[in-house]
């Protein structure tokens, strides 16, 4: 059982004491939490509440939050696009839609679901049953490359060099809008949205340092094809950093327009290249990810209504 303290401030004055808590505490789902509220594991101002209690300025909340049994993550004989692939590696092609690691709602289908029969559990175990091997990730709806590696001494090594910002990361975009300069940087910290949980947000106080490099491939009418190279690698980075600019990803329906007109379920990312020092020849690897085909179709699109 682990006890979390919360103070709401004007900014949830009059939240349903589960919205809030939900918002604080975006990685567990609202249903958990009623239920822990229902339960009397929640208290404000020291006293038991519902769900629907209102919440005044000021108001002290305190949960204790139950330990949750991690599920057993099954292998699952799930199709994997490899780009290379040793004793010590593994880097994949992920599709649209894909979920990395399991997490609540989403224990099966995902990337260590299908590497674990491909590897055959031989894979990292520092970051513990449920995410093996996995050293970084992607969000769902983006597609690309990403390494995974299948023990704990190539996991240390490619680990040292993400934080050190030396590997190779190049993303396609296309964004709304038409981009000027020919190129740019964005360097501004990233941190949790002060009021949105579930969102990062550019230029927040105690963020973390953010550098996000762009160059213009090509303009089309109303939008940008864009390479994107990152110097960090905070969650959401590129999403959050090229609607800072007022040039959000076509398709991203969180950092962007609320509806998509293109029906692209989610936005229009992907990892093309990862490069990293082999942690175990030191030579310098480099992979590129083939664009999908949803996105080589829209670039065929724009090029058509363009001229291009």
């Amino acid at each position: 059982m682990s006890q979390i303290s919360l103070q709401a401030d004007e900014t949830y004055m009059d939240e349903r004491l589960d919205k809030f808590l939900s918002a604080m505490l975006p990685d567990q789902s609202r249903s958990y939490l009623q239920k822990i509220i229902k339960d009397g594991n929640v208290l404000v101002n020291g006293e038991p509440k519902k769900s629907s209690y209102r919440l005044e300025d000021g108001d002290e909340v305190t949960a204790d939050l139950p330990e949750l049994k991690s599920p057993d993550i099954e292998p699952e004989n799930i199709p994997l696009d490899i780009l290379y692939e040793d004793d010590s590696i593994l880097m994949v092609n992920k599709p649209k839609g894909m979920v990395v690691h399991p997490s609540a709602g989403h224990y099966t289908g995902t990337l260590v679901n299908a590497v674990l029969w491909h590897c055959q559990g031989q894979l990292s175990g520092i970051n513990g049953v449920s995410r093996p091997g996995i050293v970084h990730r992607i969000d769902k709806d983006t597609t690309g490359v990403l390494v995974v590696c299948k023990n704990d001494a190539a996991h240390n090594a490619v680990a040292a060099q993400l934080k050190e910002h030396s590997i190779t990361r190049k993303y396609r975009a296309i964004v709304h809008g038409v981009i000027k300069e020919d190129e740019g940087t964005v360097d501004a910290p990233i941190g949790r949205h002060p009021t949105e949980r579930k969102k990062m947000a550019s230029g927040v106080k105690n963020g973390k340092r953010a550098v996000t490099h762009y160059r213009v491939l090509e303009r089309f009418q109303g939008y940008t094809y864009v390479e994107c190279q990152l110097e960090t690698g905070r969650t959401h980075q590129i999403r959050v950093h090229m609607a800072s600019i007022h040039h959000p990803l076509l398709g991203d329906t969180v950092y962007g327009p609320a509806k998509d007109s293109h029906h692209l379920e989610g936005q229009t990312l992907h990892a093309m290249v990862l490069g990293l020092i082999h942690p175990v020849t030191g030579e310098y690897l480099e992979v590129e990810a083939p664009l999908p085909e949803y996105f080589e179709n829209l670039l065929k699109k724009f090029r058509a209504m363009s001229g291009n």
